[in-house]
């Protein structure tokens, strides 16, 4: 692990220790068996629940580890060092689910749902995509109505992470009209455990990479909710919505550099031992470049994605330095495992080694939490607003 501008306390680098001993001897040998598969590692979710890692930015008092940002995303680039769809898997139950309920709930929402969150009992899942509303988040259908003093709640979500794996699912459904010109608003947010009738698991999704991260279609039919499922205010879910997706896109930043990092590693070993032409490929400057331009741009993205972090931890908007994190990280490790099979030529190709598994892993993080196009429509509205007369 590189700790350029991180340094961790004890407790933290302990953490991280027994973290890094536990992904290389249980999680790393068995990941290529997962990816074929496409199978949910349910003993390894569990054992990593004995490490704290559900409950990374949640508060002891509720259960957790209650870790600053910064080491959370390390924590999450070294998971999906290991092994990129369990590190989807941590990242999307801390950021997205867990972190709205950290964001926007009641204390009595935080002592029902997140003690059993940050053990690791329950997984939770985030759902705001719909076959619909994707980039377009706000025309989501999925609707909640009231009925005998709760709510009623009637439609779909797609790509859900956890979706079927889930002990708790944070939903985001319409429950007034938007006003004119303004589609974020009418937008709430709702919290309940998985045995709620009236919910139905859809399609699990057969996927190019992340293949044994649980993928879901959820359907929602009149499924009944009491009043005290409602997350925050009503009306004004979108708002904490958009939060979370800040903070999400830090995690995806973290995730991106963790699959790079393992492209990069096996690219330079590989390129250290293989000979052509009576030396070593890594010799050879066309080689050797891509090894230097792979190195330099993750040692950027995670120091970008560190910034975002700090920026979080100190209570500062973070949201320009959170879109450029993601936007860089993602494309960077992208181009890493890009040239892994590059460097390793036919061989990188095939499935006897990891490189072409990390290509696939790495090609969501240009898509999940706001896709390269979005974040930069978000980065130039800020540049242009902070350069405007």
């Amino acid at each position: 692990m590189s700790e350029l501008w991180f340094e961790p306390n004890a407790d933290e680098r302990a953490l991280l220790g027994a973290l890094s001993s536990y992904l290389s001897e249980r999680v790393v040998p068995t990941a290529a068996e997962r990816d074929a598969e496409g199978t949910f590692p349910h003993e390894i979710v569990r054992e990593l629940a004995g490490l704290g890692v559900f409950g990374l930015q949640v508060p002891e008092a509720y259960g957790g580890l209650g870790l600053p940002t910064r080491t959370a995303a390390r924590i999450l680039e070294e998971i999906a060092w290991a092994d990129g769809s369990l590190g989807l898997t941590v990242a999307s139950h801390n950021s997205l689910a867990t972190g709205h309920l950290l964001l926007d709930a009641s204390e009595a929402q935080k002592e029902r749902y997140l003690p059993k969150m940050a053990s690791g009992e329950w997984l939770g899942a985030w759902g705001l995509t719909e076959p619909g509303a994707g980039s377009d988040a706000a025309a989501l259908k999925t609707r909640a109505e009231e009925a005998d003093g709760g709510w009623v709640l009637n439609g779909a979500k797609q790509f859900i992470t956890q979706g079927s794996v889930a002990g708790v699912y944070v939903i985001n459904a319409r429950t007034d009209p938007a006003p004119e010109g303004k589609p974020h608003r009418g937008i709430s947010s709702f919290v309940f455990p998985a045995d709620t009738p009236g919910l139905t698991i859809g399609r699990k999704e057969d996927k190019l990479g992340l293949r044994s991260s649980d993928t879901a279609q959820l359907i929602f039919e009149d499924l009944r909710l009491p009043a005290d499922a409602l997350v925050g205010e009503r009306g004004r879910g979108f708002y904490t919505v958009l939060r979370v997706l800040d903070g999400g896109r830090v995690g995806i930043a973290a995730l991106s550099v963790g699959i790079g990092r393992a492209a990069l590693e096996f690219a330079a070993r590989y390129a250290g031992e293989r000979k052509q032409f009576g030396r070593p490929i890594g010799h050879f400057e066309g080689v050797g470049f891509q090894l230097a331009e792979m190195s330099t741009e993750l040692e950027a993205a995670r120091l970008l994605y560190l910034k975002a972090a700090e920026l979080k931890d100190a209570g500062r908007d973070y949201t320009l330095a959170a879109a450029q994190a993601k936007l860089f990280a993602s494309e960077a490790a992208t181009r890493a495992a890009d040239a892994a099979i590059q460097i390793l030529g036919g061989y990188g190709y095939i499935k006897d080694y990891p490189v072409e598994r990390y290509w696939r892993d790495v090609r969501l993080m240009r898509i999940g939490e706001g896709t390269s196009e979005i974040l930069k429509l978000v980065i130039a509205k800020r540049v242009l607003e902070a350069f405007s007369a």
